[in-house]
């Protein structure tokens, strides 16, 4: 990469970014003792004194920094606590970082704020510390901000875990923050039809955890769906097949995404999960997902089998490849 430059696409979670993540993760002090930067995964774990700490960091740029069913602030503790919850970890404590551009409204930095308290109050999540800067007009789009999270986990539970006979589980519609954002700046109004899904997810996977074994998850934001699940394929060593007439996805979002050209398993949602778990819990599971107010539309959309990539089942009767994204068709989600 000597002559490259980083642009969008190297930032969209897709194939590319892993040229970029070459270079970032280029270090020999990247692991404490657990599971550390070399897996690639939601996060890390270091066992101390017999306890599995969960540790993760994410940074947040949304363009608009408010859209239908969220906003900056409610992403950024959701991200974080979600990241932990993929891993199994119990949300604890939260750090943020604010960079502000100069002229950014107090009144729309109180409202951030508003979210984000709402945020970690459905988590029973804290936010303990912070940083702050601001930097002079032009320099930022708005604002950006870091949040990192603190968590421990009774069951460690990785990415990489599918194992062959596993079914897949997502608990709920695909697609729907990347499509409400993509709409909003096209100028697209579909009311309530096209929202986020963004919501802290750790209640429903502690209630997943507690009704049986989960050998495998993780959330499908940057690169989607279709970036999610070629990774866990990838990393686990097997072959997924996927019945697409399984697959939920709202009408509503099928049709806004027809009309912008995106392929909606493709896009970024950041209050859903992908989970691989043993046949003969997947029932339970499911159950008890759908009795959670983030899971009410979980499913049951695949099974793991030998081999390599992720087929598509389509409703035709025919066989597809679900290819990873190359980047993002839609940069600056998350």
């Amino acid at each position: 990469m000597t002559d490259m430059k980083v642009n969008l696409m190297h930032g969209a979670g897709g194939e590319v970014m892993g040229e970029l993540l070459e270079v970032l993760t280029r270090l020999k002090h990247r692991n404490a003792g657990g599971i550390g930067l070399e897996a690639l995964d939601d996060g890390a774990v270091i066992p101390i004194n017999g306890t599995n700490i969960v540790f993760t960091t994410d940074s947040h740029v949304v363009r608009p920094v408010f859209f239908p069913g969220g906003d900056i602030g409610r992403i950024s503790i959701c991200g974080t606590v979600n990241d932990l919850a993929m891993m199994g970890g119990r949300p604890i404590a939260l750090s943020c970082g604010m960079i502000i551009e100069e002229g950014f409204l107090i009144e729309d930095l109180e409202r951030i704020v508003r979210s984000m308290d709402q945020a970690l109050g459905e988590c029973g999540a804290h936010l303990v510390t912070g940083d702050t800067k601001v930097l002079e007009r032009g320099a930022l789009d708005g604002i950006a901000i870091n949040t990192a999270g603190i968590g421990v986990a009774d069951t460690v539970v990785r990415d990489s875990g599918l194992q062959e006979g596993d079914v897949i589980i997502v608990n709920g519609t695909l697609g729907d923050h990347g499509i409400a954002i993509m709409a909003e700046r096209a100028g697209l109004k579909f009311g309530d039809q096209v929202i986020s899904d963004v919501a802290p997810l750790w209640g429903l996977v502690e209630k997943a955890l507690d009704a049986g074994t989960i050998h495998a998850m993780k959330d499908p934001t940057r690169g989607g769906f279709a970036s999610t699940i070629n990774e866990m394929a990838r990393k686990g060593g097997v072959s997924i097949r996927i019945t697409e007439d399984a697959i939920p996805i709202r009408r509503s979002v099928r049709s806004a995404a027809s009309m912008l050209g995106i392929d909606p398993l493709q896009v970024a949602n950041e209050g859903k999960v992908v989970m691989g778990v043993p046949r003969e819990d997947a029932e339970e599971i499911l159950e008890v997902i759908r009795n959670h107010q983030y899971g009410r539309d979980a499913a049951i959309i695949g099974s793991v089998v030998p081999g390599v990539n992720v087929i598509m089942e389509t409703s035709i009767g025919g066989e597809r490849f679900i290819e990873p994204p190359v980047g993002d068709p839609v940069p600056r989600v998350c």
